[in-house]
């Protein structure tokens, strides 16, 4: 599908020799000293070969079915995938989706887009405004440097193009920026708020010798936060909207490259994305369609299992795995039915749902936990309100689903990949 090298395999294999010391949370002690590499080769069981709680741990059977169930979709909808990699800031996931056919990867500012050039990522879609003058030199330099370096940004207004061409009008680029028009809605994030604001923008981007106008973007994930019939709605009014502006955008002859980019598509309503980003163009007009999805990796136990359209409308809920859990030692019982875990804001995914506690281990035996709940989560300590038949003691470990991938992988630099209770690798993650 590329022609280039997607991403350095060398820079993602040497975080293999990278050695293991205090800086990363809830390692056993005796792998200090040792490499990535050295530490997966050994096989260690997660609760038996000295892991301290707490301890986030990826399944990889999960994450692969996860990452080839999302290429499959994607090519049975005749869209591009560009995942919106800084959900997991991890190189080595990046690689796996990029080797199911992913067309690239989604950045949000610039802090990211260093770590993606690190390792060599050769095609990003930066969804958002880019003005910062230091941010653009950087970006013209790699441009430079690169010539297989793909670079593309939003635009919401005719000032961010003038702020863009003053910036780059002190180190010109050797090739224009690649820029799509952002199409917004009152109440939401960035975006052109009106067609007239788009048509503004546009026109000032191809007046512009610094930037090139390829197409046309939004994210409609920031305008509802339910699967209601009337919020849908609202995303399909959305995408004709986002429609619309590439078209005027075409017609006017404003576009200058001959596929028109158009991009949409969070974890949320993809499938109407598809669908509104593959009905027909006019006559002439070469779409290339872009979703921006990057929770389906590891999809999750709450917001995602609720709102993904695998779960809503494509296969039942089991269409995509979720691949997180973090697992917690109980350290107090202090009243009949709680239950303290040693675990809290600074290790779990909190903000959007709160964790699920689903499994406990006695000893070596497994156990589904039934009715049991968050009440409570502090910095470092988690309540967990027991059923009438749960039974958490002293010691044990508790496996909590987390829900919003987004604010789970942040607080983890090494991860632990896991296949049942054998961990079979690490992954580094880059916040």
């Amino acid at each position: 599908m590329m022609g280039f090298e997607a991403i350095d395999r060398n820079a993602v294999r040497a975080l293999g020799t990278e050695r293991i010391d205090w800086r990363f949370k809830g390692l056993p002690v005796d792998l200090e000293g040792s490499t990535i590499a050295e530490a997966a080769a050994r096989g260690m069981n997660l609760f038996e070969d000295g892991f301290l709680g707490p301890v986030l741990a990826l399944d990889s059977d999960a994450l692969e079915h996860n990452v080839s169930t999302m290429a499959k979709w994607c090519v049975d909808r005749r869209v591009e995938l560009a995942p919106h990699a800084k959900t997991t800031m991890a190189p080595q996931l990046w690689a796996m989706q990029l080797d199911a056919g992913a067309w690239g990867l989604t950045a949000a500012n610039a802090a990211q887009l260093r770590v993606y050039r690190a390792f060599g990522v050769s095609r990003v879609m930066f969804a958002n405004e880019l003005v910062d003058a230091p941010a653009l030199h950087w970006v013209a330099d790699e441009l430079a440097r690169d010539e297989t370096f793909e670079f593309s940004c939003f635009a919401d207004s005719p000032e961010t193009i003038r702020q863009m061409s003053a910036a780059l009008a002190a180190r010109p680029p050797a090739r224009p920026i690649d820029v799509l028009v952002e199409i917004g809605r009152t109440g939401g994030r960035a975006g052109a708020r009106s067609l007239t604001e788009a048509l503004a923008t546009a026109r000032e981007a191809a007046a512009s010798p610094a930037v090139r106008l390829v197409g046309v973007a939004g994210y409609e994930g920031v305008l509802v936060n339910d699967p209601s019939p009337q919020s849908l709605a609202i995303v399909d009014e959305f995408m004709l909207r986002i429609r619309e502006a590439a078209t005027r955008m075409y017609e006017a002859g404003m576009i200058e490259s001959d596929v028109v980019v158009v991009s949409a598509g969070g974890s949320c309503f993809f499938d109407q994305v598809a669908d509104a980003l593959t009905e027909p163009w006019p006559p002439g007009m070469i779409v290339l369609p872009i979703l921006r999805s990057g929770c389906y990796i590891t999809h999750d136990d709450g917001f995602y299992r609720w709102m993904s359209p695998f779960a809503r409308n494509e296969n039942g809920n089991g269409s995509l795995r979720p691949a997180l859990r973090a697992w917690a030692r109980a350290t107090s019982r202090p009243e009949p039915g709680l239950a303290v875990l040693t675990a809290g804001k600074r290790d779990l995914s909190f903000d959007a749902w709160s964790p699920e506690p689903q499994l406990v281990r006695h000893g070596s035996a497994m156990v589904p936990l039934q009715d049991c709940a968050f009440a409570q989560i502090n910095d470092q300590h988690a309540f967990v309100r027991m059923g009438p038949g749960a039974d958490i003691r002293i010691g044990d470990w508790v496996g909590l689903g987390l829900a919003y991938p987004c604010t789970a992988f942040d607080k983890w630099q090494l991860i632990p990949v896991v296949r049942g209770e054998t961990v079979i690798d690490f992954v580094r993650t880059f916040f």
